[in-house]
C-alpha cells in the first residue's frame, strides 16, 4: 500500500467525539481562556465533518471478481488472515433457468477459477459486499454500551475501548457484515477506511480496484463522482424492505441478490 497505515488506536473514536463537549469543558474550567479556544476548534471539526456524508457505489458490471479490493481491504485495516474475516468480500452469482448459485471462496480473496459446471450459466456476475453504513443501523441500536456509533459525517465505526465482545451487534446486522475479531477480541467491520477519508484519501478497495467498480464520495456534494452516477444510474440497495437505509448502492443487480 502506498498510503501511511494508522493504526486502531490512532483512528477517530466515540470518545473522540465526547471530548468535543466533556474534555473541552473540563479544560475551559481550569484555563477560561485556553479551554474556550479549544471548544471553539472542536466545534468547528464537528461543524466539518457534519457538511459531508460518506457512501459507496458498486457498478456489478465493472466488477471482474479480481479480489484485489478484498487483499487491499486486510492489508490496509490489519484484518486477521484467516480466510473467514473479512470487512469486505467479493460474492459470485451464476443464475440458471432453475435456481441461481452463490460461492465466495476465501472471500474472493484469491480471485475465481472457471466453473466446472456442465450447464452454462444464463448470467454471471460478482457482487462485492461491506458494511451498508445504515443511516438506521441495527447494530448501533442494540449495542448495550454506546460502542457502536455513527459518526457526523454519516460513517459507522465501532469504538474498541467500550465494546465488550456481547456479539450483540454481529447477530443484528441484516448484512453479515460484521465479525468478533480474534486479535482485539471486539466486534469489527468496515469502516470506509475512515482513518483514510479525512486525510482526503479514498478507501483502499477503491483506490485498488483495476475496474472503477467502486466509487465513493460525498452524498451531500452534487458535483461529487457518486452523486453523478446515482443520478445517472438506476441503482439498488440491499434489503430494502428492512428500512435500514444503506448508504452503499448496487447497480446492475437484480431480485436474486437485493
Amino acid at each position: 500500500m502506498e498510503s501511511e497505515k494508522l493504526t486502531e488506536s490512532q483512528c477517530p473514536t466515540r470518545r473522540d467525539f465526547i471530548k468535543l463537549l466533556g474534555g473541552a469543558a473540563a479544560v475551559a474550567a481550569a484555563f477560561p481562556l485556553i479551554g474556550k479556544a479549544a471548544a471553539e476548534t472542536d466545534e468547528v471539526k464537528s461543524e466539518q465533518w457534519s457538511h459531508h456524508k460518506w457512501g459507496m457505489a458498486i457498478d456489478v458490471e465493472k466488477c471482474i471478481g479480481c479480489g484485489r479490493c478484498v487483499v487491499a481491504c486486510k492489508e490496509e485495516n490489519g484484518v486477521p488472515k484467516e480466510p473467514i474475516y473479512f470487512r469486505t468480500w467479493v460474492e459470485r452469482y451464476r443464475e440458471y433457468d432453475d435456481d441461481t448459485v452463490v460461492d465466495s471462496p476465501n472471500g474472493g480473496y484469491d480471485g475465481f477459477t472457471s466453473s466446472e459446471e456442465e450447464r452454462e450459466p444464463i448470467r454471471g456476475f460478482f457482487v462485492p459486499k461491506l458494511c451498508n453504513a445504515c443511516e438506521k443501523s441495527p447494530c448501533e441500536q442494540v449495542c448495550p454500551v454506546g460502542a457502536t456509533f455513527k459518526t457526523p459525517d454519516g460513517a459507522v465505526l465501532v469504538d474498541a475501548k467500550y465494546c465488550i465482545g456481547c456479539r450483540y451487534c454481529i447477530q443484528a446486522c441484516p448484512y453479515g457484515c460484521r465479525f468478533l475479531n480474534p486479535v482485539t477480541n471486539v466486534a469489527d467491520k468496515c469502516t470506509f477506511c475512515y482513518h483514510r477519508i479525512h486525510k482526503g484519501l479514498k478507501p483502499a478497495c477503491v483506490e485498488n480496484c483495476p475496474t472503477g467498480a467502486r466509487i465513493f464520495g460525498d452524498l451531500k456534494n452534487e458535483k461529487d463522482p457518486l452523486r453523478i452516477f446515482l443520478k445517472e444510474h438506476k441503482v439498488f440497495v440491499l434489503k430494502p424492505n428492512l428500512n435500514t437505509y444503506p448508504k452503499v448502492f448496487y447497480y446492475g443487480i437484480d431480485k436474486e441478490v437485493r
